[in-house]
This record gives structure tokens, C-alpha cells and sequence, in this order.
């Protein structure tokens, strides 16, 4: 039995596989309803990735006209792109904390406090759970969730969530959704199993060097046309000021030994130049192409994002069915 999963952790628990509850064993768990059992890793992790096959199935409605083919029904219904801001009353307070360097003070001024004692987040592909203590800090009980971290509690496949619908009031989802294949079926596994009201906020890789085992890098088009799908309402999507395209380049690849703050300076002087050069054109020409807001949709290394759940009746998860073969 494994001392890394509380008994309120147990309780939303469910079978990736068919979503019924799970009963837990002294290996593991073994679900009631296909029979499918489950075992600690020997690291003592629930390890809940899938056994057999599994379909899940989606319908994308196509549009005809050309504001679909352009994404302008997208933008017309939700806010403008803009630099993501401080908040100015945020719910947590982290002074004094030691972050990690990709948390900003501005994402994390929107991070939500939990509403009870009972209150769970779940941290999805949380690495070696480096933002455990921050969640800590914001009152919830943390769920580190990953396919193969050994930091993780609970192994298991963004495609196939092991829990119940309606069970986090706040889900966390840094740099992994270029990482996942089917991008579409996470986004609606976690709209499931968020309650009502509940925050989902993370970041996607755009102009990056492709990872091993990255499938897509997303533009800010195609963030908000994630989110939107699975039914997210969504709050911001904000292009990263600091990390752009060539300090991920510099860090990641260029020169991948080096100090991050190495790295960066050999690279600032050029990066300096390309903004007075998009200033100076957008003095000259005054063209609506030659924009700050536009530079930074160019030139962005990530985007990140804040959204909400609500009870609006959009993105009710979809049945699957399960393959067995």
C-alpha cells in the first residue's frame, strides 16, 4: 500500500480505462467494472496509464465561411491579445517563497486559493513537482500527475485522466501540451474533471527549438482555438515578453552549456536591435502589420494562459469507447 495517495485523493480516483471508481489493493487498484488492475511502481506510484486500447471519440464542426477559415469568430468573442498583467488583488500571497524561474510573478498573481480544507489541484505533467510547494502555499492538497516522472504520485496519460468529472478546483499544466499527441482529447479530459468555477492556467511552447518528443508547438490562434473547443472560458492568453524566440534559441541550442544568464546576453544586443527596428517601421510606415502586438505574436518563445470553467453546457466531455484488442 502507498503512503504517497491520501484517502481524500482515493475518493475522486477513477479507471482510465471506463471511468468507474477504483477500489484500492494491496498492489494497487482494481477496477469493479472491466477488471482492470492497477499496481504501485516500485517507487511507490500509483501507476494508472492505460492497459489496452482505448477510443475517444470528437466531432469538429467545419465551418463555410471565411471568418472560420481565419480564426475571426474565434477573436471576436474572446478578449484581445494582451500582455498578461500583475493582478492587482491576488487571492495568494507568495512573498518570500523561492519560485521557479518560469513562474511569474504575474502568472502567479492569478493562481486561485482554495475554497476549503478539502479543496485539490492537480498538477498535470508536473516533472519532478518543483511547484508543489507554491500550490501548497495557495491551500490545496497537490496531485503531482505525469506519465513516467518518478517524482510524480499518480502515473497516468493526459488522454485518459484517472479521475472523477468535477473533481479540481484548479489544474496546472506548464509546457506540456506541445508534448502531448492528441492535444484536443487533453483539453477536454481536463475541462472534465474540473469543478465548475475551477482555474486552469499554463503555459505552451511556440517559437522554440522542437524537443524530443514535442508534437506541435501552438500560435496564440491556436491556444485559444484549444481551449475554446473544450469548452474553457477563456481570461487571457499572453505572449512572453522575456523568453522570446531567440533566448530560447541561445539557452536551448545554441549554447546549451552555458548559464541561462550567459546565454542570454550573448543574444540581447540582436534583440535590442529588432525592437528599435519594428519601432522605427512602425514610426515610418504607420502600417496596422508593423505593431508592438504584432512583434510579439511573431517573436514569442511561449504563451501562457489563464481560463475558467463554467456552467455554460459547452464542452461536455465526449463518450468513448474502448478498443480491446
Amino acid at each position: 500500500m502507498s503512503s504517497r495517495i491520501s484517502s481524500r485523493i482515493w475518493s475522486i480516483l477513477a479507471c482510465p480505462y471506463c471511468g468507474s471508481s477504483l477500489s484500492e489493493t494491496n498492489s494497487g487498484a482494481h477496477c469493479m467494472t472491466c477488471h482492470q488492475e492497477y499496481h504501485y511502481s516500485h517507487k511507490g506510484q500509483l501507476d494508472l496509464r492505460l492497459r489496452s486500447r482505448r477510443l475517444y471519440q470528437l466531432q469538429f464542426e467545419i465551418g463555410t465561411d471565411p471568418e472560420f477559415a481565419i480564426g475571426s469568430d474565434l477573436l471576436s468573442v474572446h478578449p484581445p491579445l494582451k500582455v498578461l498583467e500583475r493582478n492587482p488583488k491576488p487571492a495568494v500571497d507568495f512573498t518570500g517563497m523561492s519560485v521557479p524561474w518560469h513562474l511569474t510573478g504575474a502568472l502567479m498573481s492569478h493562481f486561485p486559493k482554495a475554497k476549503s480544507g478539502d479543496s485539490v489541484m492537480l498538477d498535470l505533467g508536473c516533472g519532478n513537482s518543483v511547484h508543489r510547494d507554491v500550490c501548497l502555499r495557495a491551500g490545496f492538497e497537490y496531485v503531482g500527475f505525469d506519465f513516467d516522472s518518478p517524482e510524480a504520485e499518480i502515473l497516468g496519460d493526459a488522454h485518459a485522466l484517472p479521475f472523477r468529472d468535477n473533481s479540481f478546483e484548479f489544474v496546472l499544466m506548464m509546457a506540456v501540451l506541445m508534448q502531448i499527441r492528441y492535444p484536443f482529447v487533453a483539453m477536454k479530459e481536463v475541462f472534465r474533471v474540473m469543478r465548475s468555477g475551477g482555474r486552469f492556467i499554463g503555459t505552451v511552447a511556440f517559437l522554440q527549438p522542437i524537443a524530443e518528443g514535442n508534437y506541435y508547438h501552438h500560435s496564440y490562434l491556436g491556444t485559444l482555438n484549444s481551449l475554446d473547443f473544450a469548452g474553457f472560458d477563456v481570461q487571457n492568453i499572453s505572449p512572453s515578453v522575456d523568453f522570446t524566440a531567440l533566448i530560447a534559441l541561445a539557452t536551448m541550442i545554441l549554447f546549451p552549456k552555458l548559464p541561462r544568464v550567459i546565454a542570454k546576453s550573448i543574444v540581447m544586443p540582436l534583440q535590442a536591435l529588432h525592437r528599435i527596428w519594428w519601432t522605427l517601421g512602425h514610426m515610418l510606415t504607420h502600417s496596422r502589420y508593423v505593431t508592438e502586438q504584432r512583434r510579439l505574436l511573431s517573436t514569442t518563445g511561449y504563451f501562457s494562459f489563464v481560463a475558467t470553467k463554467q456552467d455554460s453546457g459547452r464542452g461536455q466531455p465526449s463518450t468513448g469507447t474502448a478498443d480491446r484488442r
